[in-house]
């Protein structure tokens, strides 16, 4: 089982219950039993002031990957902190026509992966993570978020 310290620092209405937070990590953590990380739910202050001190962006982003780096010789299960901005989450469902459950899910899936190591910064790198969260999303019961971007013409 995952272990999550769910932080709520937002006053956003419609989050998604930490039930369905937990689920989402656990498909994308698949086999990682014991592992621990944070999720914490942000307003587009909080965002914006993450993303420009650690990723030198302006503005507030729908996630953000902070993974835990043990010193040699110590070992630990913890994964690391994601952070979510909730207005950002509700508006990019809105305009890319999804339902807010499918892209918090896409949201929380896409931010363990990164919390594993995977990156999007190189076309092959991004062709490999988009597929793994395409499978994870599927298994989920979810559409391809990336097909719903093309066909919305957002992608």
């Amino acid at each position: 089982m995952i272990e999550i310290d769910l932080q709520i620092a937002s006053d956003a209405a419609d989050l998604p219950s930490a039930a369905d937070l937990r689920r989402w990590a656990e498909a994308a953590l698949a086999g990682r039993d014991g592992a621990e990380l944070t999720v914490r739910i942000v307003d587009a202050a909080e965002s914006a002031e993450l993303n420009g001190a650690y990723r030198h962006k302006q503005g507030p982003t729908n996630v953000l990957s902070f993974p835990f780096a043990a010193p040699p010789g110590v070992t630990l299960p913890l994964l690391g902190d994601l952070v979510i901005c909730a207005p950002v989450v509700a508006r990019e469902a809105q305009e890319q026509g999804k339902s807010a459950t499918a892209h918090w899910a896409h949201m929380v899936v896409h931010g363990c992966l990164h919390l594993l190591g995977y990156d999007h910064t190189v076309e092959e790198e991004a062709q490999r993570m988009e597929s793994l969260e395409t499978d994870i999303l599927s298994g989920l019961g979810y559409p391809n978020p990336y097909e719903q971007d093309e066909l919305s013409g957002r992608g």
